[in-house]
């Protein structure tokens, strides 16, 4: 185990985020359990009928939830593995060149991957159980909760973060693989992103196409299923018509899954057109030819605010459209849904800040990807000083990269969370008296805010490496090895 945290020490710099990342998610699955517990003990106290189920509902709940943190830091940590290879490029092939194989180097990766995920879970874990304990002892006190035994620290928090731990581990083997592509010979050259020939193999494209295959179909059977229609055929379908939604889930990370694996296949594109907005300008056409120049580095920074914007879109919608569901659903059945608005904002209200703490581990990844990318392009950038570019150009080329990045972002990840929301409202709710196929309810105030804030965030991660990468002088940069 030394080894791993000796590399972990000589790079700790670059997995601050990563650690972040980790200890996030762990402090989200504990936090989780211990409001399982807590509510679970406070049902079980108040004799409600029924506490049994309502438990178990809960911890299905908690479950679905944990499982989308930790899938979404697991393709940060892969993404942000891969950022932090492609700067080592140069070293990694210099330990090639005398001697160390390509299997070693990756086994160094992700003992690297494993010691971030020990600190991170650890960390994130032990502060998400103390803050429980403390917020249940202040809710007694203040007469939010009233006086009894609340389970609060049992061995069921240690699962989540040992599943951190794992996934961490994992995601960072997976984004190890580009070692094995390193060769001795890059060791007399710059580190440099791979081309895109490299990037687009016939096997990622079949794995894709299988991914996003087979998670369309599922989400179509979800959405046929919730709104019954096999029912009159009878046998499994029929049986399964209630599981729409877990279908649809299911379809929903296997295609969002294929969709992250070929984003260096569509993004280009995207991001070619969302370039032709930034004029002829030097600054505005060299922006558009990087994010195109290099699919996978782009594909990696852009990920990460897709998928927030996917999350809290499709939440957004599929609230909305759960709405739209039952005020149509009154007008045909009046006084079958009384209340029942109440409940849809209520849970619209919860489920929003589940699962913000996934946007949030998808805007740890933007921030840290982009920081990597910009100051692994410090050789890059000195050429541009040499030619004659100024700091300040400079800085407005890689602020319209990020304004590209963030556009192309946003755009897909509001078609995708309005797909995914529309199915999962309808595959939930479809079969409600009254209810039936609609057209997704798209709350634009909602949609409005999500983009500004994804602008928000794209500009503000660009800011800080931007000014560390232009204060090197043009020769200084140029030397960077």
């Amino acid at each position: 185990m030394s080894r791993p945290f000796s590399a972990f020490r000589a790079n700790a710099r670059d997995h601050r985020a990563g650690i972040l990342v980790a200890a996030l998610s762990s402090a989200f699955g504990v936090a989780l359990v211990g409001g399982v517990n807590v509510l679970g003990a406070y049902i079980g106290s108040s004799r409600m009928g029924g506490h049994g189920s309502v438990q178990v509902a809960l911890a299905i709940v908690a479950g679905i939830f944990f499982v989308v943190a930790v899938y979404v830091g697991a393709i940060v940590t892969t993404n942000t593995f891969s950022t932090v290879i492609a700067g080592r490029t140069r070293t990694i092939a210099l330990l090639r060149l005398i001697g160390s194989s390509a299997g070693a180097q990756r086994r160094s990766v992700a003992g690297e991957g494993l010691v971030v995920g020990l600190i991170g879970a650890t960390a994130g874990g032990a502060a998400a159980a103390v803050l429980a304990l403390v917020a249940v002892r202040v809710f007694v006190l203040t007469g939010i909760l009233p006086e009894a035994l609340y389970p609060v620290l049992t061995f069921t928090m240690i699962p989540p973060a040992v599943v951190v731990v794992v996934t961490t581990w994992l995601a960072s083997w997976v984004g190890s693989r580009r070692v094995l592509a390193v060769t001795p010979m890059q060791a007399l050259g710059a580190a440099q992103e791979r081309p895109a020939a490299v990037v687009r193999t016939r096997g990622r494209l079949a794995v894709t196409l299988v991914l996003l295959v087979s998670g369309a179909g599922l989400l179509v059977l979800g959405l046929l299923l919730g709104l019954g229609v096999f029912i009159s055929a009878g046998g499994v379908l029929a049986d399964l018509t209630h599981a729409g939604v877990l279908v649809a889930m299911l379809g929903g990370i296997l295609s969002f899954t294929g969709t992250v694996l070929a984003a260096p296949f569509f993004l280009p594109a995207v991001l070619r057109g969302v370039g032709l907005l930034f004029g002829r300008g030097a600054a505005g056409r060299l922006a558009a030819a990087n994010a195109v120049r290099n699919p996978e580095r782009s594909s990696r920074t852009a990920i990460g605010l897709v998928i927030g914007v996917t999350l809290i879109t499709m939440f957004v919608v599929a609230a909305s459209t759960w709405l739209q569901q039952l005020r149509a659903a009154a007008a045909t059945e009046p006084g079958s849904y009384v209340g029942a608005e109440g409940v849809i904002g209520g849970t619209l209200a919860v489920f929003t800040v589940l699962v913000g703490f996934s946007a949030v581990i998808a805007a740890c990844g933007v921030v840290n990807t982009l920081s990597l990318s910009v100051l692994q392009r410090g050789r890059e950038l000195g050429l541009l000083r040499a030619l004659g570019f100024s700091a300040a150009q400079v800085r407005r080329m890689i602020l319209a990269e990020s304004a590209q990045l963030t556009i192309a972002s946003v755009l897909t990840g509001l078609v995708l969370g309005t797909l995914y929301g529309w199915i999962g409202a309808q595959s939930l709710l479809g079969l409600i008296p009254g209810g039936g196929l609609l057209a997704p309810a798209l709350p634009w105030p909602f949609l409005g805010a999500i983009a500004a804030a994804a602008a928000a965030l794209a500009v503000l991660a660009a800011i800080a490496p931007t000014r560390r990468a232009t204060r090197i002088s043009p020769m200084e940069a140029l030397a960077v090895e």
